[in-house]
């Protein structure tokens, strides 16, 4: 019986190679090398100071690289040559929107900054505003939108000269739940109808579980790529916090009378386990009533795993850079 050819996987679009940027007494991209296939939404994924942003605006032509290059199509590109950034869709994490003209003047000047007008920009800027849902909003002033609107019409913006690469900073950065969600839904939408592909910064975990792969970034270097799903996967148990008045002290006795290990985060103590409701019986009996206030078990999250890979929480800031000592003249 012939077994079924197993799919091939769509090759790399784009690829970073040794992607490298120094500042004085720092490196804050030290070779980064990642390949973004054709069609797929690939998120950096770190707290402030991982070197996310950096490599958004080397990518953007905004920074020089000091070290690496990059492929697009297989083809080795400059990073400030223009038939690559004509082929980019930028959001920055700061809104651009011009508040005094409506949303269908917006899209009209993205359009014929990247060369578009006539009959082909309005077709252009008519699409973006149907793919969106606000092709009824097209003539306000978008001074007055909500934030998630103006988000929606800041993605329209980026892609209406039909670029190949997304790329975006940092893009639901304030907006709350719904207009996140809203959000991701027109991405998705956009992404399967001009067939793009996506490469964001992000320091959310919920953001990050919605990509389809997950670079994950600490100090300027990778330290783990992989879907959403087998990222979580690494932790293989469950996690269980408890919320004492003296952690430290909790801890070591939780690691001396069961054997399990025990840290301190954020004030609680985290146990990483198996099975971790057949645990909860166990600490019960272990120890007398009202050493510790409460017993929370959970599925581990992203969050989690970034916690493993660093050592640190992802809602951290990366440690500040040690200045490089000066020597003095002989």
């Amino acid at each position: 019986m012939l077994e079924s050819p197993v799919p091939s996987l769509p090759p790399p679009l784009l690829q970073l190679e040794g992607l490298t940027r120094r500042f004085a007494g720092r490196t804050a991209v030290d070779g980064l090398t990642l390949s973004v296939r054709q069609g797929e939404i690939l998120g950096l994924l770190g707290p402030n100071g991982a070197g996310k942003s950096t490599t958004f605006q080397l990518l953007a032509g905004l920074l020089a690289p000091d070290a690496g290059h990059v492929r697009f199509a297989g083809q080795s590109l400059s990073l400030s040559d223009p038939s690559l950034r004509r082929r980019m869709g930028i959001i920055f994490q700061r809104g651009s929107l011009d508040d005094l003209l409506s949303a269908r003047e917006n899209l009209l000047l993205g359009a014929r900054l990247y060369g578009l007008s006539g009959a082909r920009a309005r077709e252009r800027v008519e699409t973006m505003l149907t793919l969106i849902g606000l092709s009824d909003r097209g003539d306000e002033r978008v001074g007055t939108w909500s934030g998630g609107m103006r988000r929606r019409l800041e993605l329209a913006r980026a892609l209406v000269h039909q670029p190949r690469v997304l790329l975006m900073d940092e893009p639901t950065q304030g907006l709350d739940e719904g207009s996140f969600r809203t959000f991701w839904a027109h991405l998705k939408r956009l992404r399967d109808a001009e067939g793009i592909t996506v490469l964001l910064t992000t320091h959310r975990a919920d953001e990050a579980e919605v990509c389809d792969r997950l670079a994950v970034l600490d100090g300027g270097k990778l330290v783990a790529c992989d879907t959403p799903a087998a990222l979580a996967a690494r932790m293989g148990g469950d996690i269980l916090t408890l919320e004492a008045p003296e952690p430290e002290a909790l801890a070591t006795q939780v690691r001396e009378r069961l054997g399990l290990e025990a840290s301190v985060v954020e004030g609680q103590v985290r146990v990483e386990v198996a099975q971790g409701h057949a645990l909860v019986p166990r600490l019960v009996e272990a120890f007398p009533p009202g050493r510790f206030a409460s017993v929370s078990l959970r599925r581990p999250t992203l969050a989690d795993v970034f916690l493993q890979l660093t050592g640190r929480a992802l809602g951290a800031d990366a440690p500040a850079p040690q200045p490089v000592a000066k020597r003095g003249r002989r």
